[in-house]
């Protein structure tokens, strides 16, 4: 077989394959319809939790639950599917108020970092914050 024909072959089979996962929803980026959606997702791995308050992130990629405890039961999107965990402060590396409704938490477990993440309300940053039992404005460890 030829070297151009080869080449040929791998491009259009790379090409499908990319095609047929995008066409059965791979590329699909979820997100959290409400505080409702948020509460079903998180109650499908932890369905005995009882949950006080949902606060969604302003892109409706990720939400927070205060929970009984001290705990904060989080959900987020990854592609087309949802994490859920629950999280309790000896879990935060370090959590600061970043700006005007933007959180940064990073957290203690390799697999998952934490991140930056902005609410509709600089209220709802600083009840994460405060369920997380790291309020402090100014507090940041490394």
């Amino acid at each position: 077989m030829s070297l151009p024909v080869l080449v040929a072959i791998v491009v259009v089979g790379i090409s499908l394959c990319v095609v047929a996962v995008h066409l059965t929803g791979g590329s699909r980026l979820a997100t959290l319809e409400g505080a409702e959606d948020a509460v079903r997702h998180f109650h499908q791995d932890f369905p005995d939790e009882a949950i006080r308050t949902v606060r969604l992130t302003a892109d409706r990629r990720t939400a927070f639950m205060e929970l009984d405890g001290g705990r904060t039961g989080i959900v987020q999107t990854f592609g087309d599917r949802f994490l859920t965990r629950i999280i309790t402060p000896q879990e935060v590396a370090s959590a600061l108020h970043a700006g005007p409704g933007v959180v940064s938490i990073r957290f203690r477990d390799f697999t998952w970092s934490g991140g930056r993440f902005a609410f509709a309300e600089d209220q709802d940053a600083g009840a994460v914050l405060q369920g997380l039992q790291l309020a402090r404005r100014d507090r940041v460890e490394a």
